[in-house]
């Protein structure tokens, strides 16, 4: 008698359907009105949806996935992430731009997961601030065993108890950072890349090998913070983190240097996503080697 309900079902999808263009669309419009390299038709022309993620403020945290296609299987899967600082507005962007770069390219090499602002109250409240709602740094938010010893004691003692970086008192205490966690068991990435600024460098960690460079952004390890996303996915549960940290927080790079970070990035995920294409990379480079 399941034909009795579905009108009822019907009009339950349209709803939910609904409410989700909405929240899309107002979230675009609160983006759109922020950033001056993303305006909102930009943003709802990603095609993005809402996660089952929020902000502490109830902000939708949105998402773009580009899924496997039929005619090729992925390399591997990759989760990329902007924003989870609110005041480094050119790593939202640059996103944004890679988002763009997608609708028209994606070939299924890799299936994508992108989140292009995790930190939707950081960015979007009258003057952008690095830390969420709470006043808390969700790059120091995660996971960490003898949290008092290691994350606030390093926040203390290393920063002077500096308020941009506050961890949080308990690891996981943010909706932001509990979300990405539950996400990252949800989708299981291969390398995670989480896209920063001002220090224009590539920092790294995790298994194996980091890029050495991307576009004009060499290598630079700056260390694995206590709370830290590259602590705990890069060193704890060994998925590569690939951090990507632009020259400047409010100045987006030019377009030659943006398709060039880009295009590297691409060509190191698909020599390094697995070990299997690592070991295929390095047995064709020594077979390529001179005797």
């Amino acid at each position: 008698m399941l034909h009795k309900h579905l009108p009822l079902i019907c009009l339950l999808v349209s709803f939910h359907t609904n409410a989700e263009e909405i929240e899309v669309r107002n979230e675009c419009q609160r983006i759109g009105n922020k950033l001056g390299s993303v305006s909102v038709s930009d943003c709802l022309n990603i095609g993005l949806s809402t996660s089952d993620g929020y902000s502490t403020q109830q902000a939708p945290i949105l998402i773009k996935e580009y899924p496997p296609l039929s005619r090729r299987s992925p390399l591997g899967k990759v989760l990329l992430i902007g924003g989870i600082h609110g005041d480094e507005y050119s790593s939202v962007s640059i996103v944004f731009k890679w988002m763009r770069t997608l609708n028209t390219y994606h070939s299924g090499l890799f299936h994508w997961h992108i989140v292009p602002l995790l930190n939707p109250d950081g960015l979007l409240r009258r003057k952008s601030q690095r830390v969420n709602a709470n006043e808390v740094d969700l790059n120091r938010n995660f996971p960490m065993e003898d949290w008092e010893n290691t994350a606030l004691k390093h926040w203390k003692n290393y920063t002077g108890s500096n308020p941009r970086y506050y961890p949080g008192e308990a690891p996981l205490s943010e909706n932001e950072s509990s979300w990405l966690v539950k996400h990252i068991d949800e989708f299981q990435p291969d390398v995670i890349v989480a896209v920063h600024a001002p220090h224009g460098v590539i920092d790294y960690d995790g298994p194996r090998n980091g890029p050495y460079k991307l576009g004009r952004l060499y290598l630079n390890l700056l260390g694995t913070y206590p709370g830290s996303l590259g602590n705990y996915a890069g060193i704890q549960r060994q998925i590569p983190v690939v951090t990507i940290e632009l020259p400047y927080a409010g100045i987006m790079p030019t377009n030659d240097e943006i398709n060039s970070i880009w295009r590297d990035m691409v060509r190191w995920l698909s020599e390094n996503i697995t070990e299997e294409a690592y070991n295929q990379s390095h047995d064709i480079d020594q077979d390529a080697a001179p005797s």
